[in-house]
């Protein structure tokens, strides 16, 4: 969890709601306890989701890209567009972002 510093994670709306096969359903709310999962499906912490909010591509939350510890909105929408180079990002481009407080881990 980035030294303990993310509080947010953010997804596209359709990747937001897929499940994640015997590690999860996918589509998680405020209150859900969530175990957090590597790739090679070994347990690293898990979380309390405390809010889900869809966000626009072009007016990122100050508490959104803080909290996936960017130093920006702009910084946010730079690595996003990297990391998702088969999507066309535009301003009005809708994410959900998880906003959660680590329980252990």
């Amino acid at each position: 969890m980035i030294a303990g510093r993310k509080t947010v994670t953010a997804d596209t709306v359709e990747d937001y709601y897929k499940g994640y096969g015997e590690l999860g359903d996918g589509g998680y709310a405020a209150g859900d306890i969530i175990d957090v999962f590597d790739l090679r499906g070994r347990l690293r912490c898990t979380i309390r989701a405390t809010k889900v909010e869809i966000i626009r591509f072009g007016d990122i939350p100050e508490a959104v890209w803080r909290g996936e510890t960017f130093a920006s909105a702009e910084e946010f929408r730079k690595v996003h567009v990297r990391c998702l180079p088969h999507l066309e990002l535009h301003d009005d481009f809708a994410f959900v972002a998880l906003h959660f407080e680590l329980l252990h881990g």
